[in-house]
């Protein structure tokens, strides 16, 4: 079958102002198992450009496909876009079959399906198999309602959907479709080839703000060899000097993680990893950090959220304060840097809660911030605590954690979003922050620090602008349960948990060399 994998172009800020693009991994995940099953996959990357999307529907259906897939990593900011690319692909080709996937469709099936007809399926949970088997079934004439792990609409028009698929418990059973991508068009860190991979899927805690966890079910990993292997791979045969790891918790096993660390180090190349973790794992790896930077670890984002112990405690966060102060001076103490993610909004906040946690970040000493605001996802249990507070964002693109979406009734929208600027802005150019960006004596660092002051920079006065000129809120807007309708937590975990077996789904692949060089020869 001919399928066409598309990325719609993102309108959030992040995806807008960085010169550098990152790959869609989730895609290219789903592209190596296609390619495998004998399916002729293409993908257009609309990112780059942006692409228009008149000009990103006439390149999709260029070659007359049997299936377009749509999905993005940023979901629900991007649902609007793929709506509106479905809409355009049924206009000129009501044949095509358009599959849509991704975290907000997971769980917006019902709504998706039930307001519009021109998505056919719509993938629930990790695709992967789920995909492939969809495929095979429409090839061969097969009763789709066989397929676990898929939505659709029966012969009256009522979705439906199937139960819910098998988590893939042998991660290594399928491969990411590398092929599918130019790698030199591909870049972070100021330049740097870079792609996004995952060691592991899920989170063992249970934050009850997260729209991660519940969407893969369980945590597991790679095996800590083979991905080690994968990147070296992709360092010599690809040039890939970067990995963004899209892990939501790659170290949540010591054990696996010191395996990896010792493999890379044992592949002895100079390739960076950044990604996020969490400052208690930070704490419990203190003998062993030197390991991480030895592995190319330059930084990791510390999903802090907050700094006040009763908000951590509303939101199930699991760690202390105290922890993660100690996790950014152990970073630092190791030459890894540390991005520290602060979330305004959980509560009810004033002005002197801000000032509390403005004084708070001063204390921790981050290299880097990244404030956001709370973005509550509908399947996730604060979406219930939060069900009743109002609504002043009713743009869905706007709900990228870089906008107000929600009213506090202490603070007008203006005074909270100038509040956390000047926050950011103190927090980045205190003194010791501009002296390592200035000064710092490991060059890479340097770099590093330059680069992201360059681009928050940019992000600071693009969000000034849009708050000021672009952007629209109500002032007396829906609930949150009125706008996204009722919880939805009792559905949190999108799949069934997978045994590992003796037989995997697919063969695993043990080199990507093997297949490229396959894939050249045919």
């Amino acid at each position: 079958m001919n399928i066409v994998l598309i990325n719609p172009p993102h309108t959030a800020i992040g995806s807008r102002v960085p010169d550098d693009h990152l790959p869609p991994l989730g895609l290219l995940a789903i592209g190596g198992p296609l390619i495998d099953s004998g399916h002729q996959v293409r993908l257009v990357d609309a990112e780059f450009g942006p692409m228009p999307l008149a000009t990103l529907v006439e390149d999709a259906l260029s070659n007359r496909p049997d299936f377009v897939l749509i999905g993005h990593s940023g979901s629900t900011s991007a649902h609007p876009t793929a709506l509106r690319i479905a809409e355009m692909v049924k206009a000129r080709a009501p044949c095509v079959l358009v599959i849509y996937g991704g975290v907000f469709p997971t769980y917006h099936w019902r709504d998706i399906l039930t307001v519009t007809d021109v998505f056919d399926f719509v993938v629930r949970g990790e695709g992967e198999a789920t995909v492939t088997a969809l495929v095979e079934a429409i090839e061969m004439r097969q009763p789709v309602a066989s397929v676990a792990g898929i939505a659709y609409r029966d012969d009256l028009g009522r979705p439906v959907a199937t139960q819910p698929a098998m988590t893939i418990a042998d991660l290594d059973a399928y491969r990411v479709g590398w092929e599918l991508i130019d790698h030199r068009r591909y870049s972070y860190w100021g330049g740097k080839r870079a792609v996004v991979m995952q060691f592991s899927r899920g989170c063992p805690h249970l934050c009850n703000y997260c729209g991660q966890r519940g969407f893969w079910t369980r945590w597991r990993h790679r095996d800590p060899v083979k991905f080690a292997k994968e990147i070296a791979w992709l360092y010599r045969e690809h040039g890939v000097q970067l990995i963004n790891l899209a892990d939501e918790n790659p170290t949540s096993s010591k054990k696996a993680w010191r395996a990896f660390l010792d493999a890379m180090i044992a592949q002895n190349v100079p390739v960076l990893i950044v990604g996020s973790t969490r400052a208690d794992d930070i704490v419990r790896d203190a003998d062993s950090l030197h390991l991480y930077r030895k592995a190319g670890v330059i930084r990791w984002l510390l999903g802090m959220e907050n700094t006040d112990e009763a908000t951590l405690s509303l939101i199930r966060k699991g760690g202390s304060t105290k922890s993660d102060r100690e996790a950014i001076r152990l970073l630092r103490r190791h030459g890894i840097l540390s991005m520290a993610t602060w979330v305004a909004g959980f509560e009810d906040e004033g002005f002197r809660d801000l000032w509390r946690g403005f004084r708070q970040l001063i204390a921790y000493d981050p290299d880097q911030i990244q404030a956001l605001y709370v973005t509550p996802h509908r399947w996730t249990p604060f979406f219930r605590i939060a069900a009743k507070r109002k609504v002043i964002q009713k743009d869905a693109r706007l709900w990228d954690y870089k906008h107000q979406v929600l009213a506090m009734t202490r603070l007008k929208p203006w005074m909270l979003f100038f509040a956390v600027k000047l926050i950011e802005l103190a927090v980045q150019s205190r003194p010791k922050a501009l002296a390592r960006i200035l000064f710092h004596p490991d060059p890479e660092q340097r770099h590093s620090m330059r680069w992201y002051t360059k681009m928050g920079r940019r992000v600071w006065f693009r969000e000034v602008g849009g708050f000021l000129a672009r952007d629209r809120r109500v002032t007396d807007g829906p609930t949150l349960a009125e706008f996204w309708g009722a919880p939805q937590d009792a559905e949190e975990e999108s799949m069934i948990v997978g045994r590992p077996s003796s037989r995997s789904a697919r063969p695993a692949i043990d080199s990507p060399a093997a297949v490229e060089e396959k894939r050249l020869a045919g």
